[in-house]
Order: structure tokens, then C-alpha cells, then sequence
């Protein structure tokens, strides 16, 4: 069958209007001028057709030929994509660097997946079982920290007559499947439209906590699994570097971390970074287990908005797969330009701050993707997939569109603050402006394997934060030393909470990551100095002799400790003693307190 073929009839940046093809789809991949640059159509009219080319279109001419694949844009899913850094289209860049030098060139073709590597594949499965689509029949050790799961493709089912351990490219068939004297050659490899969504069996609620090991995340906004969040913040307040520890220290299987837009240092700090990390379970690289979508703002904007596609639908794959998948997109503002600037090349109607009226359905469209769901095909498999992505707003302004719209499709909000940035307070997070809907869901689940009291005290603390910040417009009027006591006991204690708490070390250390233990001991011991000091200084005990007692520094400082939870506990012990035999010389009784202010 001869190649169908068309011809450039105009070009406007990365948007390219041809002629002369009939029967083209809408989303199908074509291959423009003489260069063969890769390209999807986006609009279709009775005479024309356009494309959105998703590489630099420098140097093209009219009627240079247009060939059209017959293929929507999918990406290849199989054996061989973890520990790969990939472009925004799923080209391997490791390949194309090995091909062509350190810099891409236009037109470059290179197989997402490699085609002469042999993978060890072993059956699950028998000859004569009736399998259907999702069904796992046999696995591959991907890496040392992944096993792939291979799948019936959907839409295939039928009895297996013939399947075979062995060594296979993922090319090569590993079973056969047979249906009304239909055969099936099953292969390692899928192919997937990245922009429809891989189908499931179920949704399930997400009702167990994404654990990052940031406390002010983990005990006051988090995120569950199959959730979705959305960090914004403006340039400068630490929305990369969180991300970056997040991906690391996170508690899911699979991460898949998209530089959409990003500048290019930040995506090279990553690379350089991520292969010397350890998993701390198994002690092997991080990057085993990890994907990289480097689409960085020198590269062509169109592969920006592909990019964010392609990702989701890599993590749906190991989803389907039963792995807890971790989707990182930094950042979504960068891909809402690029399409902001395909829509004005397109001559379509803009609306807010020059947006496409379609941007919030391409939001709602990418953020409802994530979810925790049962998996097509048996053995039964619970996967999940949870989104956090980055905006970017224009001089940390919030009402923006793309933050507003984002803010709609998303169950929490990590608000960076660049007061806090700016006052070297990691991570930035601002306590009194983000929110999750999580929270009292995920609260079960620290009820049962940390403390049944993690949500008095978690609530007991944000109340304080709440109370506090209103104490401290008071005091910047008045002065702090003109308060009564136990509004400055609340102070003091808010103090301890942002330093011995919210506020962690970015780089290396004991308190890079805390766990959900530790989490919950420095809560409690915080907040029973405080319920046991207010009793103190509602029996005339003056702040100041509290003040003055060297555990409160400690407090702020015990996170830090390389004894970890035994050093919390220690201190704990000190905490308390002291503060009885204070109540002790007072010939006082100490009970619980409350929060009066």
C-alpha cells in the first residue's frame, strides 16, 4: 500500500496547514516535509488540514510533502521504559544521543523501547486457559526494584495455544491466543493512545496516604493515593526542589517525573541527582524504579503539551500493573502556555489573561486520570495512579487562570509562600492557606497504624497556627510584652511548631525524611507542653521561667537528632519531668489544658 500523502500549504511557527491528503483523522499522526518531522492533526476542514508539528519548524517550505501514518499518537508500553530518560514524544534521549551527539536534531527517529534487547520472560499461565484482556500472563524482571507484569492487550481474549518461557524482544511474540479460529500473537509490547484514558474494572475511594515524609504534608495536607494535588507558587519559592524530594522519598512503587517547560539546569540537576539516590528499602538507585519526561523551554513548545499525555498514560500502564504510581508534572502552567500558543496559531478565540476557552476541560480532562482503581483481567490487581502538579503562576498571583481552574479538579493544595522561601523555611509551604480534602479520610489510616490519637492533636495544632497568626497582628500593634501571658504561651509554642515541625531539611540529614512515627511523637510532645504550660500560666507560673527552660530550643531542634524517634522519646521523657517538678514547686497539680486565647 503506497504512503498517503499531502503538502505544506502554510506555516505559522509549530502550527503547519496542508492540502492534498484526503481521509484524515483528527489526532493522527503525520510526518512533515522533507525533514519527516512528527506532527498530529488538530483541525480538519473540506479543503485543508492542520497539524501541530512537535519539533522545530525552522526552515520549512511550502510543498514539501506531508506522509500520513494511520496512527493516532500512542506511546509504547513495555520492558524497557524504567530508568529511561525520555523527550516529550517517548524518545529515548540516552539514543538519540548515542546516534546523533549531544544535541537533538530535527526528524530524528528513534523506537521508545529497544528492539534488540532480549527480556527473560516467565509464563503465569498454561496452555488451553481462557485469558481475556488485562489478564496477566507472565512477568519480566524490568529492573532489580520492578516486575513487569505482561498483559493481555484489551479486546483480545480466547484460549492460549501456545506459551513458552524463554528470552523475547518485545517484538517477538511470547504467547497465542486463539478465538473462533482467530489467532493472536501476544507480545511484550503495547501500543496506547496517550490521549485516552487506559481502561479499569473499578474506581476505588483513595483512602491510604501518600507518604512523603514532609510533616507539614503528611500530618496537615496530605494526599492519598489515587488523589490528586496541585502545588503553586511563584518563581523562586521551592516548587522544584519539593517536587524533586518528593519523587525521591515518596512511598510509591513507580515515579514518573515530567520537566514540562522547565529550564534546563533544573531537569540537569535531576539527572545528575537521581542516580546517586538510594531506595531506603532496598538500597538500590531510586532510578530504578523512575521515568523522566524531559521536555525543558528550549524544546518545541507542541512537544510540551504532548509530554503531560504521554506521562499519565506510562503511569496508567504500571497501574494496571498493581504498582502505586507516583505522576509528578512540573509544571502544568508551562504546558497551559503551550497551549495557549497553539490556540492563538490556530486563530481560535482567547479568553482570560489569553487562555483557550477549552483550558479547563484539559485540566479536569489531565487530573482526573489519577485515581486508585481494580485492574482489567485477573489475578485482581489495586493500582494507582496520584497526580501533584506544579503552576506556575505569574508573580505568585492565585487568581490566575490556570491556578483557579486547577484548584476545581484537585483534593489538596500545597500554597508556596515566598515570605517563607525568602526566610529559608523548607519546605514553603504556607499553613494557613492550603488545604486538603484528604485530611479526614486518610486520618483512619494513622488511627490505625501510628496513634488513635493523631487526630486530636493534628486539629489541636492547626487551631493553634489558626490562633496564633491572629495573636501576631495583634503583637506587631501592641508589642509581644504587652500580651497576657497565655497569648504569649501560644506564640511560644507556635514558634515551636514552625521550627521543631513545619520546617525540615531540604538537603541531606535525619530529618531529610521523617517517618509517620516520628511525625506523630513530635506532634504530641509539642502539643502536650503546651496543654500542661497553659495550666502553668493559668496558676501564675510566668512565661518567661518557661521560656527560659533549655527543652523548649530543644524541641526545635530534636527532628535533627541522627537517634531519630529514640531521641523524641528521650526528650519527651525530659519535657514532662521538667514541667512537673515546675508544678511541683508551685505546689501546683498539672492536668490537660485547653486552647483559650
Amino acid at each position: 500500500m503506497s504512503a498517503r500523502r499531502g503538502y505544506i500549504a502554510g506555516i505559522a511557527g509549530p502550527v503547519v496547514v496542508a492540502k492534498g491528503l484526503s481521509g484524515v483523522k483528527m489526532g493522527e499522526v503525520v510526518y512533515v516535509g522533507e525533514d519527516q518531522l512528527v506532527g498530529e492533526v488538530v483541525r480538519i476542514s473540506s479543503n485543508y488540514f492542520t497539524v501541530q508539528v512537535y519539533e522545530d519548524t525552522s526552515g520549512l517550505r511550502p510543498k514539501e510533502p506531508i506522509i500520513a501514518t494511520g496512527k493516532l499518537l500512542v506511546a509504547e508500553l513495555g520492558p524497557g521504559l524504567m530508568s529511561v530518560t525520555f523527550d516529550g514524544i517517548e524518545r529515548p534521549l540516552e539514543e538519540v544521543r548515542k546516534q546523533i551527539g549531544d544535541f537533538v536534531s530535527r526528524g530524528v527517529k528513534v523506537n521508545a523501547l529497544p528492539r534488540n534487547v532480549k527480556w527473560h520472560f516467565k509464563p503465569l499461565v498454561k496452555k488451553s486457559v481462557k485469558v481475556e484482556g488485562g489478564d496477566v500472563i507472565g512477568e519480566v524482571q524490568e529492573t532489580p526494584l520492578v516486575i513487569h507484569k505482561i498483559m493481555v492487550p484489551p479486546g483480545v481474549d480466547g484460549s492460549i495455544t501456545w506459551i513458552e518461557e524463554g528470552d523475547y524482544t518485545v517484538e517477538e511474540p511470547v504467547a497465542t491466543v486463539e478465538r473462533d479460529g482467530e489467532v493472536f500473537e501476544i507480545k511484550m509490547m503495547q501500543e496506547w493512545p496517550v490521549r485516552t484514558p487506559r481502561l479499569f474494572k473499578k474506581r476505588l475511594p483513595s483512602e491510604v496516604p501518600l507518604i512523603v515524609g514532609l510533616r507539614v504534608i503528611d500530618t496537615f495536607f496530605p494526599v492519598a493515593k489515587g488523589g490528586a494535588a496541585a502545588v503553586p507558587g511563584g518563581f523562586g519559592t521551592g516548587k522544584t526542589v519539593l517536587l524533586h524530594k518528593v519523587a525521591m522519598y515518596s512511598d510509591s512503587r513507580i515515579v514518573i517525573y515530567i520537566g514540562c517547560g522547565e529550564r534546563g539546569n533544573e531537569i540537569a540537576e535531576m539527572l545528575e541527582e537521581f542516580p546517586q539516590l538510594k531506595d531506603p528499602k532496598t538500597g538500590h538507585p531510586i532510578m530504578e524504579r523512575s521515568i523522566i519526561i524531559a521536555n525543558t523551554s528550549n524544546m518545541p513548545v507542541s512537544a510540551r503539551e504532548a509530554s503531560i499525555y504521554m506521562g499519565v498514560t506510562m503511569a496508567e500502564y504500571y497501574r494496571d500493573m498493581g504498582y502505586d504510581v507516583t505522576l509528578i508534572a512540573d509544571s502544568t502552567s508551562r504546558w497551559a502556555e503551550a497551549l495557549r500558543e497553539i490556540a492563538g496559531r490556530l486563530g481560535e478565540m482567547p479568553v482570560e489573561r489569553g487562555f483557550p476557552a477549552y483550558l479547563p476541560d484539559r485540566i479536569a480532562e489531565f487530573y482526573e486520570r489519577a485515581g486508585r482503581v481494580v485492574a482489567l483481567g485477573s489475578p485482581e490487581r489495586v493500582g494507582s495512579v496520584t497526580i501533584l502538579g506544579a503552576v506556575s503562576p505569574p508573580g505568585g498571583d492565585f487568581n490566575e487562570p490556570v491556578t483557579i481552574h486547577t484548584l476545581r479538579f484537585v483534593g489538596a493544595m500545597w500554597a508556596l509562600d515566598p515570605e517563607l522561601a525568602y526566610r529559608r523555611h523548607y519546605p514553603a509551604i504556607n499553613w494557613l492557606k492550603s488545604f486538603s480534602q484528604y485530611a479526614e479520610i486518610v486520618e483512619r489510616w494513622w488511627a490505625k497504624n501510628v496513634s488513635k490519637d493523631f487526630q486530636q492533636y493534628r486539629r489541636k495544632a492547626l487551631r493553634l497556627l489558626t490562633v496564633a497568626s491572629e495573636i501576631e497582628s495583634i503583637a506587631s500593634i501592641v508589642g509581644e510584652s504587652a500580651l497576657p501571658d497565655n497569648q504569649r504561651l501560644i506564640l511560644l509554642t507556635s514558634e515551636i511548631l514552625k521550627e521543631g515541625f513545619l520546617r525540615q531539611t531540604a538537603l541531606s540529614g535525619e530529618d531529610v525524611f521523617c517517618q509517620p512515627r516520628k511525625q506523630f511523637l513530635l506532634l504530641k510532645m509539642i502539643m502536650d507542653f503546651f496543654d500542661k504550660t497553659y495550666v502553668l500560666i493559668r496558676k501564675r507560673v510566668s512565661i518567661e521561667e518557661i521560656s527560659r527552660m533549655p527543652e523548649v530550643f530543644e524541641m526545635m531542634r530534636v527532628k535533627e537528632d541522627e537517634r531519630g524517634i529514640k531521641a523524641v522519646e528521650e526528650l519527651y521523657a525530659r519535657v514532662m519531668k521538667k514541667l512537673d517538678e515546675l508544678a511541683e514547686k508551685y505546689g501546683l497539680t498539672l492536668g490537660g489544658g485547653d486552647m483559650r486565647g
